[in-house]
């Protein structure tokens, strides 16, 4: 058999759902790239976005990752970009509750600001880690406590990453620029409150991925 017609074991892994995803993942961009309020502070928040897509198609390329994991990266990211095209600080999503309940979230659970960016913090946890189990179940294949104890690890430290690229942005941009991507709304706490919300979302996580695990087992 030729190389040409040799089918590469690979192939047979790569499930299109992904890829279906990703499509909707672009219309959903474009549409909300069309006019954000602040064109410079969403282009600095899909810098990430533009490293991460061809990341993940690599990953995709490689297969053997779960559809829930995909789903879960999918929600993520139109979080993200829910927050990009508002900037996070602006998202109206009490306005949005209001008009699908009739009362206001944020005054019936006693916040004084826009608590958008807390929210997109906790979901990086809880939505990312999926991905990063799945991926370091094939470099720890035994039942070891690191399988779960470094994709937490790993969340802890990109958030941490993220909140010094928040601070640096302030020193590099300015103060409008830089403050609408930092999103602190004068919370001294911001970026402590924002790693804790991450790590939250990652052991509930990581214990739900730990029972389905148990669960699955003959």
């Amino acid at each position: 058999m030729s190389k040409s017609e040799q089918i590469n074991p690979r192939c047979l892994k790569r499930d299109p759902y992904p890829l279906w995803l990703f499509f909707g993942f672009v219309f959903i961009w474009g549409w909300l790239a069309f006019e954000p309020h602040y064109r410079s502070d969403w282009l600095l928040e899909n810098i990430l976005v533009f490293i991460a897509v061809p990341v993940l198609g690599w990953i995709w390329y490689w297969g053997n990752i779960s559809r829930l994991a995909w789903s879960c990266i999918f929600l993520f990211l139109v979080f993200h970009e829910i927050g990009s095209h508002y900037t996070y600080s602006e998202v109206p999503y009490d306005l949005w509750w209001q008009k699908l309940f009739g009362f206001s979230l944020d005054q019936s659970l006693g916040f004084e600001r826009n608590q958008y960016d807390r929210w997109v913090h906790f979901l990086y946890g809880l939505l990312i880690l999926p991905l990063v189990a799945e991926l370091m179940e094939r470099l720890f294949p035994l039942d070891s406590c690191l399988r779960w104890l470094i994709p937490v690890m790993i969340i802890m430290s990109h958030s941490s990453l993220y909140e010094l690229i928040e601070w640096l942005s302030v020193e590099v941009f300015g103060d409008e620029l830089g403050q609408a991507y930092l999103g602190a709304q004068g919370d001294i706490w911001d970026a402590q409150k924002d790693m804790a919300l991450a790590l939250m979302g990652a052991l509930i996580a990581c214990v739900v991925c730990f029972m389905k695990r148990q669960f699955a087992k003959p």
